[in-house]
């Protein structure tokens, strides 16, 4: 999901340890590093989900990981007694929150039947979504060379997928949904934060969200065992500081300068592939994934110097 925020952070400079260190880093390498334990965060949700399928129907998973990552975001509830988490636009939580259980219900049922890399590939093409649904919802003005980026980002999710090859898997659909869907849930995340407070929208959303994933994941119970529930506690507890990296590395540096190291994802989800279920992607995958990686990181660089002109404009 794509927060921009130009605010920099300032962290002091009289902490212990390896905080100090942190501190005296450049922004953008502090922003950099923030991102990249962001992604590995996220990767690591996605293996769990994957370890756990044979046990834990996707369904479940999805219950599971927003109860879980409610109780870690607790102690922020209790410190600040509630007073942040308040909204005048209920509504349009509710529906962040329906588009974002769709996402998630996608993603993870996409993780449990194909290879961590190739879901990881195809999530990339959220932006490209993202790009068509700015147009017709928000009615946001998309000119030819973003068009022309889309369409090629959206043929290198072709070159992954291979329709009509002996090598398609159905499955495949499954991840693009899953893609689309989280491109529907960052739109709905954009209209929501020119008025909610960051922190408070993920709080929202986790209170939401859980009693919402656990209807659907009744129908499939099965309790899990005690090894996959602290497996489960561990993705939780990734997504959740996985978040909070990806919140304080937008707080850093440019949404632009940071986002093109979203794509390392795919780097700690080969190796994780690699390493927990013996998945090796073909070339296939890492060629589609290299054309979408161009053509976003195309669309972010364009998106972020019209934003620049914008703002350069009197009264703007």
């Amino acid at each position: 999901m794509v927060l921009r925020n130009s605010t920099r952070v300032s962290y002091p400079h009289n902490r212990p340890g390896g905080r100090a260190w942190f501190a005296r880093l450049d922004a953008p390498v502090r922003a950099a590093l923030l991102m990249i334990g962001a992604c590995a965060g996220f990767s690591v949700m996605m293996a769990v989900v994957r370890l756990v399928s044979p046990e834990v129907h996707p369904l479940e998973a999805a219950f599971f990981r927003n109860f879980l990552g409610v109780l870690f975001m607790l102690p922020w509830l209790l410190r600040t007694r509630g007073s942040r988490v308040r909204t005048g636009r209920p509504a349009m939580h509710v529906i962040r929150a329906v588009l974002g259980i769709t996402a998630m219900f996608l993603l993870f049922s996409a993780v449990s039947l194909l290879p961590l890399a190739e879901v990881t590939a195809l999530s990339f093409t959220a932006p490209l979504f993202a790009t068509v649904g700015a147009a017709a919802v928000l009615h946001e003005k998309v000119g030819r060379r973003r068009w022309a980026a889309t369409l090629i980002g959206l043929l290198g999710a072709l070159v992954i997928i291979r329709p009509g090859a002996h090598t398609f898997s159905p499955e495949s659909l499954v991840a693009l949904a899953s893609a689309a869907a989280i491109a529907a849930a960052q739109l709905s995340v954009k209209a929501l934060s020119r008025t909610e407070d960051p922190t408070a929208m993920v709080m929202i959303m986790g209170l939401l969200m859980t009693p919402m994933s656990l209807v659907p994941a009744l129908f499939v119970w099965t309790w899990p065992s005690a090894h996959a529930l602290a497996w489960m506690m561990g993705m939780a507890a990734s997504a959740t500081l996985g978040q909070v990296a990806l919140v304080r590395a937008l707080a850093t540096a440019d949404a632009s300068a940071v986002m093109p190291l979203d794509f390392s994802r795919l780097i700690f989800a080969s190796l994780l592939g690699w390493l927990m279920f013996g998945e090796t992607p073909d070339g296939w995958t890492y060629a589609g994934a290299a054309i979408i990686v161009a053509s976003t990181v195309y669309i972010g660089r364009r998106e972020a110097r019209a934003t620049r002109q914008r703002r350069a404009l009197p009264g703007a």
